[in-house]
């Protein structure tokens, strides 16, 4: 065991793919060109190049709403709602960069004032200009707070009523880092001079003030506002008092329209400026939106979003020598993804992004992980995603900071996620960043109002403002019953198989041109003609009559209906031998697409199924039913539990005296034969094995339930030559019901050496070796309770191991994978991995059943997490940590894919050992209606908020 576990097995989370939840703020450092993300859960996330990305995590689960980078310093600061900062640092470790927490402190308040939003922190702003001093005098900290404004200069009509309101933007001067603008909610703007600590000019704004942005000169500076507008300021020392600013426009009046909540100006060589505001919009008829305005000249354009502008930045020329901004790309963080706009192509393109996908676009319904794609189907898949996509280029990615140090994959992987709308997204799962590669949508193969609200959304469109749809999360499905439920592919053969809600099993083929052919369909009835049982639930999804246009990519050949439309439960393809399997809440099905003939069909339905007859929406009906069923388990066990009582107590003494202790096991109770949902097929698989005799082997099919039932077909397929002449015969040749009943999770047939059989299509490819077919064949059947092997053909058990009864849990997830040694890739073995109900992970070996390790992994109160778990064979795992988040962790020692990357900066001096020279800077915080100003060592901020606090 301990030889396994050193150098086959090691737990590690290694990266969290897809796009943050619930973000929270945004920075970037231009110098760096690094991109840092907060989130409502604490998390802090940094992006560079493709496959830099580090991430950070805050004690405290406070939401972050404000990240400052140090500019080029690899440092960053934090605000916490909690009214913390924390300061982080990219540090080296391992020739390798790591996001550190340094320091954290809590903010001081106004003396006196207990209240959190009396003391909150509204607005920081940290120096552009750092100073290196030879002397040790910066290690003195100072610190001043003092009142901004007097109030003497401040005109009458605002000394009146409330306050000024809370402070809404600070700005460091672009030319000057010694003055700032301070920006009140009330409308008054201020220059402060923070040597001389005086009011340079006063700016009196009149309406409720949003956001404030300097012009690149320094000259002016652009307010927004409540009312949908923005207004631009000059700055004059002959004019310290300014009431009327040079120009006012509300782009979307003059009907009320919402506040703008952020504008940035940008100058540019044409000579029109480059405006970029949010909001903005017609309160009456567009209030609803989340918009963002690109102006420059006449060139107007409103970026639709469908999910909320959070914050959004340009990337542009910071260098204070050069005349013009000139912006080259345009970033916006959304509520639910990223968007990069080009600003220098004509029309403002979008730019695909290399990471932060939002694996949400639409809600994920199922996934499936290939390993060891083959090149041509990696290059097809490619070539079909860049035929959709045609701008797919991450070369001009403008967020390029870091250096990606990872190797090249040795094998590409794929990640296929099934989706609500009935789409299938194909993602590259090779590295660090989950790229996108392709969409393939199942809604044009049926008839749906898709279509038709589309045509009335565009007729009914008004050319202003004009609009243009951005991004690519949409959370609303046309129609429920598209959503993909299962996914089966053949890597070899470029076959796929997706099967939904409405029962529709759909057979495709990767093809490589346009196509315009009708769909063949075909209707399977699983009920086999059993009286008694009335579907209640929804209708099957109508087909498209006539023929259907399809572009490069995988297209439908033929489309199997299940009747009843119930939920498609279990789905398996054997390409080699063109059969599908498939099952429902009420029965299995065999399908040869070849001749496109129904092979069989089996129901399972107990009698008392009635909830399988109901459909999704209707099985709240059956709570009473369940409650009343749990109740009586639980007076059966206790009943029980008092009739053992005596004869275990009369045993204790004996039992105490054995030599040889027996692990405790927990009693487990049989299940009713009458549970509702018994039907259910949880598994399928196809083998070519022994199931008649033990001299000959042949293909065969196998199908678990609900209610722990294994059925084992012999199939009879006829040679590639016939396949057309002869049809698949099916023969019923083993039934096995599980003591407990215990529903099946997985079903898997071993060679006579006790491996995995291998996949169709690799013997006859020479891309595996052949399976042993001389020793005894066994069957690795696991149920939420056990792990079985039974002897094949006989079916008589080999060994066995109780789950439930050892451990007091259940099994959720489970795989066969190979593990390859880290000292010698020529030595590996096969394991038997288990996920269950408590978040846990087991290892066990194969065909022994012998426990080799256990991790902690999952909570066990993320049920979506444990369901969402996919297990791939090398040894690796995914799992949703959250709708738009997958987080990938790793079992093998040696297959391990994780970020591994460096971020280089130019220090003159290490500041954490050198007391003398020392990197300083200010720090501007905005408390309640005081200033706070320090001129700080930023290697030793612990001082500088003792002092405040004092």
């Amino acid at each position: 065991m301990s030889r396994f576990v050193n150098h086959l097995v090691l737990l590690k989370l290694t990266v969290e793919h897809g796009f943050p939840n619930q973000p929270s703020a945004l920075a970037y450092d231009p110098k760096l060109q690094l991109m840092a993300i907060g989130t409502k859960s604490g998390a802090i996330k940094i992006y560079g190049a493709p496959g830099v990305e580090m991430t950070g995590l805050h004690k405290d689960t406070a939401a972050v709403t404000q990240i400052h980078f140090l500019y080029g310093q690899v440092r960053m600061l934090s605000l916490l709602d909690d009214n913390t900062i924390h300061l982080w640092e990219i540090v080296q470790r391992e020739n390798r960069s790591h996001l550190v927490e340094l320091h954290s402190f809590n903010l001081p308040g106004r003396p006196g004032i207990e209240s959190t939003s009396a003391t909150r922190v509204t607005c920081l702003v940290l120096s552009s200009v750092c100073r290196f001093s030879e002397s040790s005098e910066y290690a003195e900290l100072k610190l001043a707070i003092c009142n901004v404004i007097p109030l003497f200069s401040v005109p009458e009509e605002y000394k009146c009523g409330k306050s000024l309101g809370p402070v809404e933007s600070l700005q460091e001067h672009p030319q000057d880092s010694d003055k700032i603008l301070i920006g009140y909610s009330r409308g008054l703007v201020v220059l402060w001079d923070l040597n001389s600590r005086h009011v340079v000019n006063l700016f009196l704004g009149k309406q409720q003030l949003e956001s404030l942005v300097w012009e690149r000169s320094g000259n002016s500076f652009v307010s927004s506002h409540s009312d949908g507008g923005y207004m631009v300021w000059a700055v004059s020392s002959s004019n310290p008092c300014t009431h009327d600013p040079i120009s006012s426009t509300i782009p979307y009046g003059p009907f009320p329209c919402k506040a703008v909540n952020k504008i940035l100006w940008r100058t540019t060589q044409s000579g029109a400026p480059l405006v970029l505001f949010s909001g903005g919009m017609p309160r009456a008829s567009y209030g609803d939106r989340h918009c963002l305005t690109i102006l420059q000249d006449s060139s107007h354009v409103t970026l639709d979003f469908t999910s909320r502008v959070i914050d959004f930045f340009t990337i542009h020329c910071t260098d204070k020598e050069k005349e013009f901004d000139d912006p080259s790309a345009l970033v916006v963080l959304l509520e639910e993804e990223l968007v990069v706009i080009d600003l220098q192509m004509a029309g403002w393109p979008t730019v695909p992004a290399p990471y932060l996908a939002p694996l949400h676009s639409s809600a994920i319904t199922c996934s499936c992980h290939i390993s060891n794609v083959p090149p041509k189907l990696w290059e097809r898949v490619i070539s079909a995603g860049q035929q959709q996509c045609p701008l797919q280029n991450y070369e001009n990615w403008p967020i390029c900071g870091g250096k990606n140090l990872a190797p090249d994959p040795k094998q590409k992987e794929l990640l296929l996620t099934g989706h609500e709308d009935g789409t299938v997204r194909f993602w590259d799962a090779s590295g660090v960043s989950l790229k996108p590669l392709y969409k393939l949508s199942t809604a044009s193969i049926f008839q749906t109002d898709c279509d038709h609200n589309d045509s009335l959304m565009q007729a009914g469109e008004e050319e202003w403002p004009p609009f243009r749809k951005v991004g690519c999360f949409d959370p609303y499905s046309d129609d429920p019953r598209l959503g993909i439920q299962k996914i089966s592919v053949c890597k070899y053969s470029g076959k796929l198989v997706v099967a939904g809600t409405a029962g529709q099993v759909i057979v495709m083929v990767l093809s490589d041109e346009k196509s315009d052919h009708m769909i063949d369909v075909a209707t399977v009835d699983l009920l086999q003609d059993r009286e008694g049982f009335t579907w209640k639930g929804h209708d099957r999804l109508p087909p498209k009559s006539g023929s259907v246009v399809f572009a490069p990519g995988f297209q439908p050949v033929v489309l199997v209906q299940c009747m009843p439309p119930a939920a498609v439960t279990a789905v398996t393809l054997h390409a080699e031998w063109n059969l599908i399997a498939f099952g429902t809440s009420h029965g299995f099905g065999l399908f040869d697409y070849h001749r496109r003939n129904p092979v069989l069909a089996r129901c399972t339905l107990h009698p008392n199924d009635s909830l399988a007859m109901e459909g999704p929406l209707s099985r709240v009906k059956s709570l009473k039913k369940s409650l009343r069923q749990s109740f009586r388990r639980i007076r059966k066990s206790r009943v029980s539990g008092k009739k053992r009582a005596v004869v275990q107590e009369a045993n204790a003494q004996l039992a105490e005296h054995d030599a040889e202790v027996t692990p405790v096991q927990r009693r487990i109770e049989p299940r009713s034969a009458d549970d509702s949902l018994s039907g259910v097929v949880r598994c399928l698989c196809f083998a070519d094995t022994f199931l008649r005799d033990g001299t000959h082997h042949g293909p065969t099919m196998w199908a678990g339930t609900n209610s722990g039932s294994v059925y084992a077909y012999a199939l009879d397929v006829p040679s590639q030559e016939k396949f057309s002449e002869q049809s698949v015969e099916a023969l019923l040749g083993k039934e096995i019901q599980l003591m407990h009943r215990a529903p099946v999770v997985s079903i898997a047939v071993l060679d006579g050496r006790g491996n995995p059989l291998p996949e169709p299509y690799e013997v006859s490819r020479d891309l595996a070796k052949a399976p042993d077919m001389q020793g005894s064949h066994s069957v690795l059947i696991t149920s939420e309770e056990q792990f079985k092997v039974f002897m094949l053909p006989k079916v008589s058990a080999k060994t066995k191991f109780k789950l439930t009864a050892h451990e007091g849990c259940r099994v959720r997830k489970v795989a066969l994978s190979n593990f390859t040694s880290v000292s010698s890739e020529e030595y590996s073995e096969n394991a038997l991995v288990c996920l269950t109900n408590l978040g846990d992970i087991h290892v066990f070996s194969v065909p022994a059943l012998r426990p080799q390790v256990r991790y902690d992994c999952i909570r066990k109160e993320d049920i979506s997490g444990i369901a969402s778990c996919v297990f791939t064979k090398t040894g690796q795992g995914f799992y949703l940590i959250s709708p738009s988040e997958y987080e990938r962790f790793s079992l093998s020692a040696r297959v391990i894919t994780e970020p591994l990357c460096r971020v280089d900066v130019e220090r003159p001096h290490d500041l954490s050992t050198s007391l003398s020279k020392r990197v300083a800077g200010y720090i501007l915080l905005w408390i309640t209606d005081r200033l706070a100003f320090v001129n700080v060592t930023l290697s030793n901020l612990i001082s500088v908020f003792h002092l405040c606090c004092n």
